[in-house]
């Protein structure tokens, strides 16, 4: 476990480290903020820290960080430096920037904030991707946890109603009235879920292939088989070549652009500028040691036999019979791997936080999912939402939207693996223009804006070369990554280098 823990110390001392001179770079102040210029009652309502910061992580994390962990770690220990570096250097500096952005301009939302950096057709464009990826939010997180509580009591379709009426409530009512309320709990009980598991961990102290083993995953994984079933390691890696899949696999524990539309929720709460830090950086700094716990717990499960002590004899015998169609890792998906190492570790209260893991936390992420999109279309009609009526306007066709695309993927057997493609690469592609417009902000402030840039050409790249070798887009030779990475990159460099000589020049003509 020594990459494990090591990993674990980086992430606390890149808070405190990184985090400060992230801050110190912006320089936050004690200019008054939103929440106490003109409180609305509504949606600019100041809240404690505790509330906010535990309201910005579920935000942020629902099942991202457990989900994302658990199959990034089918490509190896690598998963440990991507979440690692990609949460202090390039999530947590996201997060941060773009809240503190949000502050700045009166809480506005994501597409407002790129539209003034941006320019207006970057604006569009951006209000037009996060409102279909907001929606693809809703969706994907309406349909996992009706049908594992359809399963269980109740019908799917019973709780694809349940859930989606909570999110009309959630959505229209004041933030303070349920999410505030409600939201904290189930925060609470998830980061309780991940501490217990990490004494588990610790307990158990397991031998799980370290950083040094990156090179040798295919001879590792080629000794791993089920009664002489392969696990599927071999296929998987073959067709998902580790750059770029791993990091758009692994996003809400490493960087996420969905981050960027939740924050200007919580910039609207905060009574100081200087709670940036703890809440914008801290809370990713929370989310990346979460999926920290659950890479480690993946990698014991899948690479140290560790299911064998939570999986039962009759689940075992289940996969045997589906054994010729779907290989262990398919079977064995991140769903499941959650339930069974709960309620393995931790018994009948295990079971009930591995519920709590799968299907509050989804369904938490869908409410604010929804109420920015509400709140940024407001922002585009300059329709205020003091007024129901006013929310009831833009939100009654929000969710029939909603519910069309939910209806499609019901419809559809491979529907929700389609809508998560979707949304994976969406989520990243919506983090690059969050950190091209917050790199604009520091050139022109005259601030230290590389601690963006590298992030911005980074995930440029990631993204683009990911449409390139994915097996669900073009499919083109992997031997091209290489090349096409330092293409792009190369491009990407050279298009600022030229936007930075004009921003330059036209700053001294003035």
């Amino acid at each position: 476990m020594i990459s494990f823990l090591i990993s674990l110390a980086a992430l606390i001392l890149g808070y405190f480290i990184y985090g400060r001179l992230v801050e110190r770079i912006f320089h936050a102040d004690n200019r008054p903020t939103p929440a106490v210029v003109h409180p609305d009652g509504v949606d600019y309502v100041p809240l404690p820290t505790w509330r906010i910061f535990t309201i910005q992580f579920l935000n942020i994390a629902g099942t991202g960080p457990i989900f994302g962990a658990i199959m990034g770690m089918l490509f190896g220990p690598a998963a440990y430096l991507w979440i690692v570096l990609g949460c202090i250097f390039a999530g947590a500096v996201h997060d941060y920037l773009t809240g503190m952005l949000s502050l700045r301009h009166d809480g506005a939302g994501l597409p407002s904030i790129i539209g003034h950096y941006l320019g207006k057709p970057a604006m569009r464009v951006m209000l037009v991707f996060s409102m279909i990826l907001l929606l693809m939010v809703g969706a994907v997180f309406v349909y996992s946890p009706a049908e594992i509580m359809g399963g269980m009591t109740g019908g799917k379709m019973w709780w694809v109603a349940a859930i989606f009426a909570y999110y009309v409530v959630a959505t229209l009512l004041p933030i303070d009235k349920v999410i505030g309320k409600v939201y904290p709990l189930f925060a609470i009980a998830l980061l309780f879920m991940a501490v217990a598991l990490l004494v588990g961990l610790l307990i158990k102290q397991p031998a799980m292939p370290e950083l040094w083993d990156m090179g040798n995953m295919e001879q590792i994984t080629s000794k791993l088989s089920v009664e002489g079933h392969d696990m599927g390691f071999t296929n998987f890696l073959r067709n998902n070549p580790l750059f770029p899949c791993l990091f758009i696999t692994i996003a809400c524990g490493a960087i996420s652009g969905f981050h960027a539309t939740q924050s200007p929720l919580m910039a609207r709460c905060m009574r100081s500028e200087r709670l940036g830090r703890p809440i914008f950086y801290g809370a990713m700094i929370t989310e990346g040691l979460v999926a920290l716990i659950w890479a480690s717990i993946s990698s014991y499960f899948f690479y140290c036999d560790g299911w064998k002590e939570v999986v039962s004899p009759e689940v075992l015998n289940d996969y045997l019979a589906h054994a010729d169609k779907q290989s262990f890792i398919d079977y064995f998906n991140a769903p499941r791997v959650v339930k069974y190492v709960c309620t393995g570790w931790l018994g009948i209260f295990g079971g009930i936080l591995a519920i709590l893991g799968v299907v509050a936390a989804p369904i938490t992420t869908g409410d604010t999912a929804f109420r920015s999109a509400r709140l940024i279309i407001a922002d585009f009609l300059k329709l205020e939402q003091r007024t129901i009526k006013n929310r009831l306007v833009i939100s009654i066709p929000m969710f029939a939207g909603a519910f069309a695309l939910l209806w499609w993927q019901m419809a559809n057997p491979s529907g929700f693996k389609v809508l998560w493609q979707y949304f994976g690469w969406s989520n990243q592609t919506l983090s690059v223009f969050s950190l091209w417009a917050v790199t604009v902000y520091l050139v022109r402030k005259r601030k230290f804006f590389w601690v963006t840039l590298l992030p911005a050409i980074f995930m440029t790249t990631i993204c683009s070369v990911f449409l390139l070798v994915s097996p669900d887009a073009l499919h083109l030779n992997p031997a091209i990554t290489p090349w096409a990475s330092a293409a792009v990159a190369i491009l990407a460099t050279a298009a600022f280098a030229v936007w930075y000589r004009h921003e330059r020049a036209s700053t001294h003509e003035l």
